[in-house]
């Protein structure tokens, strides 16, 4: 009997101990699970309407690939600038983000040094990105910018609706410039005055020839159309090509061809709506002719460059993501940016949406987009990853793709191309110059204000807020730049 109860007891401890084994295992099963890290990330733009279901697919890969779940928070459009620079000011918490005022960002030290982490944690994105975007986003010989492998090249070009430009008759065939355009607002205007003939908003900047060199919010540009030296640092509202563009601008204005809350307006007129005729577009090597610009738009769109194909600083920088330079997780934002941009099942189920439903393979390298690829139901590929991993759609030809090569190598290289001002010694100055700019900017660029009347304003105002010392300190390290 004695011995039938220690038995009972032993094999009581023995389960219990077995169970407490098993429970152990189970709570570090749990608790290796509860240790994906959730990676916080800022981008720019409008939360897609199944954003849950892209980002469920997105972080099965995520966390089968790097160990960890991504989570996108949107700011919008007109709200970006103001509020990321509240967030880096402040000292937020968080992981990721699409960079804003990078070089000046950077400078501070806000964002984590990339220079060496970048090859060895996301070596098969970086070895995509054309050197252009190295040699455009390094500050002081380091790189804290994940540039986005898209338009290496680009120029400003006036995108029509093709499908109103076959209602009232007419073609853009010899549109080159703003001025061009006169004949064909002038006449949609007239058949169809309840849209608006050319589409803006308060980001709306007029275009030319500049590399700017700090952001296109600050007047300091190098000139890099034909004949221009290259070498000077200048105020473009203060060029002649500038202000013969914004008189053309201020006159469309004032015949009521742009909305007369132009200036104000934060939402601009969305590429997918039918409620204008003409609207500003950058296109380069991701556009592929019209065929992705159509494709984003959901209708036939025809463009007409009006600035000369460049490799840039602002094209360099035209989409980066920093990692935060506090965050606790560098290595693993690192990662999950490199598998975005390396994955092509990852990318292309967030920028063409969910396979199945919104699009389907066609071969190795083509798709064919389904009903349910729909504004608002994907991201945008400009500023979500590696364009060279994005499926072309089934109506992009061979000839298509190798004309996009072609016109990559003969773009020109902007002079300015890797000059980043250490603006350290005029912080204050820069400060003033923007509260400045924020002043005038919009107004001018829409054509709510005369442009006569008001860069005289402008100039004065720029002066007092110390622009000329900024502007000495910055050739001073420009003409550095060139000698090397």
């Amino acid at each position: 009997m004695r011995r039938s109860l220690k038995y009972i007891l032993s094999s009581i401890l023995v389960l219990a101990a077995v169970l407490g084994l098993s429970g152990c295992s189970s709570n570090k099963k749990e608790s290796a699970k509860d240790s994906v890290p959730t990676i916080l990330m800022y981008q720019i733009g409008d939360k897609p309407k199944n954003y849950d279901t892209l980002m469920a697919n997105a972080n099965k890969i995520l966390e089968k690939k790097v160990h960890a779940n991504l989570k996108i928070q949107y700011i919008g459009w007109g709200d970006y600038a103001q509020k990321m620079a509240v967030i880096v000011s402040s000292g937020e918490n968080y992981d990721i983000a699409k960079a804003d005022n990078y070089v000046v960002n950077a400078q501070k030290g806000a964002y984590a040094d990339l220079t060496k982490l970048l090859p060895k944690y996301a070596s098969s994105a970086y070895k995509d990105l054309d050197e252009a975007y190295i040699k455009g986003n390094k500050v002081n010989g380091k790189l804290y910018a994940f540039p986005v492998n898209g338009n290496v090249f680009a120029q400003q070009t006036l995108a029509l609706n093709a499908k109103y430009l076959k209602k009232i008759g007419m073609n853009a065939d010899d549109v080159k410039s703003y001025a061009d355009l006169e004949p064909i607002l002038a006449k949609f205007k007239e058949d169809d005055p309840k849209k608006v003939p050319f589409a803006t908003g308060n980001m709306f900047r007029v275009a030319g020839n500049f590399d700017y060199i700090l952001s296109s919010e600050l007047p300091f540009a190098v000139d890099y159309s034909e004949g221009a030296d290259g070498k000077t640092i200048i105020n473009p509202y203060d060029s002649e090509s500038m202000k013969s563009n914004l008189k053309v601008i201020r006159s469309y204005y004032k015949k009521g061809y742009i909305d007369k809350d132009a200036a104000t307006n934060k939402t601009g007129y969305p590429l997918t709506t039918d409620n204008w005729l003409v609207r500003q577009e950058t296109q380069g090597s991701l556009g592929v002719g019209n065929q992705a610009l159509s494709e984003a738009a959901g209708k036939e769109m025809v463009s007409k460059s009006i600035t000369t194909p460049a490799k840039t600083n602002t094209q360099a920088q035209m989409c980066d993501f920093v990692i935060n330079n506090a965050s606790k997780h560098k290595i693993t934002s690192l990662k999950v940016l490199g598998e975005i941009n390396s994955n092509p099942k990852l990318l292309n189920g967030l920028v063409y949406g969910v396979e199945g439903e919104s699009w389907k393979k066609v071969g190795n390298d083509r798709i064919e987009l389904l009903k349910g690829y729909k504004d608002g139901y994907h991201m945008s590929a400009w500023n979500t990853g590696n364009a060279d991993i994005v499926y072309n759609t089934k109506d992009v030809t061979d000839e298509m793709l190798e004309q996009k090569r072609v016109d990559t190598e003969n773009a020109i290289q902007s002079p300015a191309l890797g000059f980043q001002f250490d603006s350290s010694n005029v912080k204050t100055e820069i400060t003033n110059v923007a509260a400045v700019m924020n002043k005038y900017i919009a107004d001018i660029n829409t054509g709510t204000v005369d442009p006569d009347k008001t860069i005289p304003k402008l100039d004065k105002e720029l002066k007092s807020a110390g622009y000329d010392k900024v502007l000495k300190e910055m050739q001073k390290q420009y003409d550095s730049f060139l000698q090397k």
